[in-house]
């Protein structure tokens, strides 16, 4: 089993065995002497590091858009979701809204510490006149901050 991992796999004692993936922007990521240390071992056995391809990053953005977790996901968190996407592998992350995307792009996930994330579709509801709206922002009826929320 192929894994993409994220950068919460660094910062834990996780196992990885086989072959394992990971992106340059993940390893930006890693601040502390441990995950450092950590990359280094696992680069010396089961870990490469390559860039996601175009086209798999265009589809992670279409279906971010579709599960209204585009204004929360990072570029890293892109990156990685494209990873998987085109080497048909297993993500490892604890970030729900990762794992959400994931979910529909068809993508299986394990989790770290977490419990694994349900599906879910978020929606934009205004916090003032209660209107729902496509994506955040502020409200073209009454001006209040538009909200994600669940559906």
């Amino acid at each position: 089993m192929t894994l993409v991992l994220d950068a919460s796999v660094f910062f834990s004692e996780m196992p990885v065995e086989g072959p394992a993936w990971t992106t340059p922007s993940v390893v930006g990521e890693l601040g502390d002497l441990h995950a450092k240390c950590r990359f280094e071992a696992l680069s010396a056995t089961v870990l490469a590091v390559r860039e996601p391809r175009e086209e798999d990053q265009v589809r992670v953005e279409a279906a971010a858009v579709r599960t209204g977790d585009a204004g929360v996901l990072s570029a890293t968190d892109r990156d990685i979701l494209a990873l998987a996407l085109e080497l048909s592998a297993v993500l490892v992350t604890d970030d729900f809204a990762v794992q959400n995307v994931a979910h529909r792009l068809g993508i299986e996930t394990q989790s770290i510490q977490q419990r694994p994330a349900r599906a879910i579709r978020w929606r934009y509801r205004c916090s003032g006149c209660g209107r729902y709206w496509r994506e955040p922002g502020e409200c073209r009826v009454c001006g209040a901050p538009i909200k994600r929320k669940l559906k």
